[in-house]
This record gives C-alpha cells, structure tokens and sequence, in this order.
C-alpha cells in the first residue's frame, strides 16, 4: 500500500511539472506587438483608447508609459491582465487567437469591452 501512495505522489509530481514546462511554450504562440481597443460601456467614462502591448513568453507588458499593462496568455489563448494609469486600474479577461482577441474589463466606477487585432 505505501508503495502505491509513492508512486501516485510520484506521477502527480510528474504531471504537475510537465504541465508547467507545456504552459509557456503553448502561450508563446501569442507572442509579438498586438492594439488593443478599451471601449466603456458607460459614456461618463470616456469614449475610450487604443493601447500598443506587448507579449513575450505569454507574458503581458505595455509599452505605453502612460498606461502600464501586466498579466498572462494561457496556452490556449486565455488572457488575465492588470491595466494602471496612475491611481486607476482595470482588470480584464477573455480570449486570444492567433490575430486577434476580445474580452472585458472592469475598474472602480468603469467597465467595458476590449478587442486585440496582432501588429
């Protein structure tokens, strides 16, 4: 029985690592320069922005000194990002293909819609 549970811990062990080694190599699919179009649903809001981000390994990061972009690409294009413009942040989610992207934010008092089309 003890050799059992060895090996069961064992293989889990080895699955968790194999999946955590397949993540990144999966979401480097979505690498490269994408725009992204931020839209409110709330005119009060403001009418929106476009912002250039980057992915590297699956990893977000904006270019845009004036708004700063963070978060992560799953392997199968799932996106969760943090977004600051000085004291105001926005988190979002969706889906990622290999071109283009759409999904919703939200923030304090805003919320809205996104979409990503690759540079």
């Amino acid at each position: 029985m003890e050799r059992f549970r060895s090996m069961l811990v064992a293989s889990r062990i080895l699955m968790l690592a194999a999946s955590m080694t397949s993540t990144p190599a999966a979401a480097a699919t979505f690498d490269g320069a994408w725009n992204v179009q931020i839209v409110s649903t709330n005119a009060a809001c403001g009418s929106g922005t476009t912002v250039s981000i980057g992915i590297n390994n699956g990893q977000i990061a904006s270019s845009n000194a004036l708004m700063t972009a963070s978060g992560r690409v799953a392997g199968a294009g799932n996106v969760s990002v943090t977004m600051t413009s000085g004291m105001k942040r926005a988190v979002g989610s969706g889906q990622l293909t290999a071109t283009t992207g759409s999904g919703t934010w939200r923030g304090a008092l805003c919320s809205g819609t996104w979409t990503a089309q690759r540079i």
